[in-house]
């Protein structure tokens, strides 16, 4: 029987600290966050005895006279705006339902999504008929799809990124991070209907394999994701194979020298 056995190893102090105005203010069920009347119940508080208490265990974010607890691991709440990556689970009249890692499955309506070619026009019966061969349930995509806790997710000005080592990814605000091979040339008389049936290549594979440990592994640690922490992370890993990223030993090693790296770059 193999065994698979890891010595201890030395390893470079990493110094990790940050300025108190970059730190965050955590809170659990129970905490009073101020006793100040003059500022506004948000989501996640409640008022004991004239005190602004924490009702879950998040991140205490204030707007103006707002306050508010974000929590660290809810189900995803929707608002304007954000960039969502879901999976139909079944295929209703003119319309998909669309598991999006929130309370309720997500509704997407045929009048909503891209025709072949770019077309501009009402959907007929015949696209009602048609549209299992747009989307439908199982099909195999060349991607993979990783679930992370929402809260782990930084909101920026764009969620879909083609790094640099030929892979893409987008970062859905819901949790949902779909990684796939970067595509090449698209015609824009595609309309943004975009549908590969190329085999992946190995190197392809063993790329996005690899970004997604890396996922994982700053996810494990609590670590925000965006396009600087999910390259800075994957450049780390390239000392080791990628079956080795999720060994214990071996994640915290790369994610203490991508949080070095954010750390440098903001300072």
């Amino acid at each position: 029987m193999a065994a698979d056995m890891r010595l201890p190893i030395i390893r470079k102090p990493v110094s990790l600290l940050t300025s108190a105005s970059d730190r965050k203010d955590l809170v659990v069920p129970g905490d009073v966050i101020t006793s100040d009347t003059g500022f506004m119940r948000g989501h996640g508080t409640y008022m004991d005895d004239e005190k602004l208490t924490a009702s879950v265990a998040g991140e205490v974010e204030r707007v103006d006279k707002l306050i508010c607890v974000r929590p660290l691991k809810t189900r995803f709440n929707g608002e304007v705006g954000d960039v969502v990556v879901g999976r139909i689970t079944e295929v209703q009249q003119k319309r998909w339902k669309v598991e999006t890692n929130s309370r309720l499955d997500s509704v997407l309506l045929l009048s909503s999504v891209n025709l072949p070619g770019g077309e501009l026009r009402r959907r007929s019966a015949e696209d009602e008929l048609t549209m299992r061969e747009y989307l439908q349930e199982g099909d195999l995509i060349s991607g993979v799809l990783v679930q992370i806790s929402p809260s782990l997710i930084k909101r920026q000005k764009t969620h879909f990124h083609n790094l640099p080592c030929g892979a893409s990814i987008i970062l859905g605000n819901n949790g949902f991070v779909w990684l796939y091979p970067t595509p090449g040339h698209q015609e824009e008389e595609a309309g943004g209907f975009y549908t590969s049936l190329e085999p992946v290549s190995l190197s392809d594979r063993e790329v996005i394999s690899r970004l997604r440990n890396c996922l994982l592994a700053l996810a494990a640690h609590k670590v925000q994701l965006y396009d600087t922490s999910v390259l800075y992370c994957y450049e780390s890993s390239l000392i080791h194979q990628v079956k080795d990223i999720l060994k214990p030993e071996v994640m915290e090693e790369i994610v203490m020298l991508t949080q070095q790296k954010l750390i440098e770059q903001e300072g």
